[in-house]
């Protein structure tokens, strides 16, 4: 064997080792985009399922609602004479009766479908029939949880009913001062106009001055409108000596 190699030989081992180099790259190269691309498949193939799997539970949701809702809206005492009448639709001798039955209803889809918009939908109902039943405590933890879900509308149709109950409870400045708030926020479900005219009702009993200014500034911003019709007729049930 000869002592020295070749420069011919020096150069044909360099561009053997530069050849097995880039193999040697390409093939850790190729190994890494299959390991990205089995992660992306299988991350795929997971958020797939998920989508199926909640698509699944919110048609199951929205159907346990709509039997909640037929019980909530069923009607109370027996048929008039002559008056068709639905066997497959509930009916109940009392209003309190209805609501106990609608408020079970309720809950169970509220528990069992808590992700899904339908159960979210169903804890509101359920502080509404609460409230008829004068269990304004369980209403407003109802409404409590309403309001924290994520939903910008329905925690304000939740707050909007809290401030109902506390108007009813004797918790009249609580609220009021919700009411004011939803004012100056406005939302689709709980219009402004809607909550001035609210807001009215509950300050005429306490401070007819301040009912007054408010009814004025519902005519003021929505002028030749039902609402302002309806103010009208609050600014007249006001005494000119208030």
């Amino acid at each position: 064997m000869p002592e020295h190699i070749s420069r011919k030989e020096l150069k044909q081992d360099k561009i053997k080792e530069t050849l097995e180099h880039g193999a040697e790259a390409v093939y850790s190269h190729g190994q890494f985009t299959l390991a990205v691309l089995l992660v992306v498949l299988v991350a795929a193939a997971a958020y797939g399922g998920w989508r199926i799997y909640n698509d699944r539970k919110t048609v199951e949701a929205s159907s346990a609602f709509d039997s909640a809702q037929k019980v909530y809206s069923a009607r109370i005492g027996s048929p008039l004479p002559g008056e068709p009448v639905d066997p497959t639709e509930p009916s109940y001798p009392d209003e309190r009766s209805r609501a106990q039955d609608a408020s079970r209803k309720f809950t169970e889809v509220a528990d069992k479908y808590s992700s899904t918009n339908p159960g979210k939908w169903a804890r509101y109902y359920n502080a509404l029939c609460l409230e008829d039943l004068e269990q304004f405590n369980q209403a407003l933890e109802e409404l409590k949880k309403v309001g924290s879900g994520g939903d910008k509308e329905l925690a304000a149709m939740a707050q909007y009913q809290t401030a109902v109950i506390y108007n009813r409870t004797g918790k009249t400045d609580d609220g009021i001062r919700i009411l004011h708030t939803l004012a100056d926020k406005g939302s689709v479900f709980v219009p402004r106009p809607l909550v001035l005219l609210t807001l009215a009702g509950v300050l005429r009993e306490t401070k007819p001055q301040e009912a007054a200014a408010v009814y004025q500034q519902i005519k003021k911003e929505f002028p030749d409108s039902t609402i302002s019709e309806e103010a009208d007729r609050g600014l007249g049930t006001i005494s000119p000596k208030s």
